[in-house]
């Protein structure tokens, strides 16, 4: 298991920790809002003035930008983590394809070829009278014709198709 050292962390991330478990309190949301009511209630003093308007317009474009990177900072982190997680499920499963791990570096086009492979995948899945099947990527299809040749001269196979026939058939 992985250690983590609080003091090994550097300045910034032990900031970045602390402002993302900050901003996305309760506490938080209950002070912007807090500012936002000072600040409309402080309009008729000011007059609504360009000024009045212009502290808001500064100050939520400034907490927005900074925002931006702090919540890409946090989700590239939990990204990270959740692929890790994955990978180890992945390398840890006997029947999983070790070509699915660090698959996030691959290109647009390769991810669309394996997404359908997926498709066509489930379509076979459909095919068999046992959901609980599963195969690797290499394995799919053989394993498929496999069982499906093996089922096909079994007495449950043979009776589920009779049934599925009369029911496509209109006759039950």
């Amino acid at each position: 298991m992985v250690k983590t050292n609080s003091k090994k962390k550097n300045l910034f991330e032990r900031f970045a920790n602390w402002a993302t478990i900050a901003t996305g309190s309760s506490g938080a949301f209950i002070t912007a809002f807090g500012v936002i009511i000072v600040w409309g209630v402080t309009g008729p003093l000011f007059h609504y003035s360009d000024t009045w308007q212009l502290v808001i317009n500064t100050g939520t474009t400034i907490v927005t930008f900074l925002m931006v990177f702090l919540i890409q900072k946090s989700q590239n982190k939990d990204s990270k983590a959740i692929h890790l997680k994955l990978n180890e499920l992945l390398a840890s499963h006997q029947g999983a394809s070790n070509r699915m791990v660090d698959i996030e570096d691959i290109t647009e086009k390769e991810l669309d070829q394996l997404h359908k492979f997926y498709v066509e995948l489930a379509g076979l899945a459909e095919e068999e009278d046992d959901i609980t099947c599963t195969h690797s990527i290499d394995a799919a299809r053989e394993n498929h014709t496999t069982k499906l040749n093996n089922f096909k001269t079994k007495p449950h196979y043979i009776n589920a198709r009779k049934n599925h026939s009369k029911k496509s058939n209109g006759t039950s």
